[in-house]
């Protein structure tokens, strides 16, 4: 019998990790959510029901992203990773109280950039063991932001973690393609998504100035739609999508100030 065809989403717990496990799910994929908060999972779980399994744990640390691993492989065979993991954060070099704190940009950089590379690392190693099923082992679609191109006054540190997303998506992708992987990364634009209540309204009407077409944010399920897709089109391989549309950000606010 054939192993089920297994997917960690990692923040699959809402937003647009929560709407890629729905999506995949409908298409006969095992999802395995990822995520921080307990009681975000135990909400997930009750809006995917059946198989779906949530696993507590950070994306930052070696040991949690292995135990998701393997709670991923024992549901049969690991062959789709989702990282959706991520902190939004914006402060100013230099804000009304001072430069900005070095150690939030490391925390911001950890969480973005250091975690998405954690989660890629170990997951390939499970999916370079995979038999292969019409060539392929596995993929690995991670997510960056259009912030990594157009970064705004105070999204140095946001931009920066995206950024390294970006960079490192060809080079994954040509190393891994010797063990039959494909890693593709997709920088979306303006969603709705929980973290968009913390956008102060004054801040959303700026970011609404940039729409171009279609005048609105996108919906999570857009978000899933190109990500199943990438899933089941092995030609994309290396490449970072913008799904953004034809937003380019503007510098922001000049202002002194934080």
């Amino acid at each position: 019998m054939t192993p089920a065809t297994v997917a960690l989403i990692t923040g699959g717990t809402s937003g647009l990790g929560l709407a890629v496990a729905e999506r995949l799910m409908a298409s006969g994929v095992l999802p395995v959510v990822f995520g921080r908060s307990g009681e975000r999972g135990r909400s997930a779980l009750k809006t995917l029901g059946g198989s779906a399994v949530f696993v507590r744990g950070d994306v930052a640390s070696e040991s949690e992203v292995a135990g998701a691993v393997d709670a991923a492989a024992r549901r049969g065979s690991l062959r789709i990773v989702v990282n959706c993991a991520g902190v939004p954060h914006a402060a100013r070099v230099v804000g009304r109280t001072g430069p900005h704190s070095l150690g939030r940009f490391a925390d911001v950089v950890t969480a973005n950039l250091v975690g998405t590379f954690n989660v890629v690392r170990l997951a390939a190693e499970r999916m370079a063991a995979n038999p292969p099923v019409d060539e392929e082992r596995g993929v690995i679609i991670n997510t960056a932001s259009l912030a990594a191109f157009d970064g705004q006054v105070g999204q140095a540190a946001y931009a920066a973690s995206k950024g390294g997303i970006v960079s490192m998506t060809l080079p994954l992708a040509r190393e891994l393609a010797t063990s039959l992987i494909r890693v593709v990364t997709v920088a979306p634009g303006f969603f709705t998504t929980p973290a968009v209540a913390t956008v102060p309204p004054q801040a959303r009407e700026a970011l609404d100035r940039d729409l171009v077409h279609p005048q609105r944010w996108g919906n999570p399920a857009e978000f899933a739609g190109l990500v199943a897709h990438i899933v089941e089109n092995q030609m994309i391989n290396g490449e970072t999508i913008r799904l953004d549309g034809a937003v380019r950000m503007s510098p922001g606010l000049r202002r002194h100030g934080s």
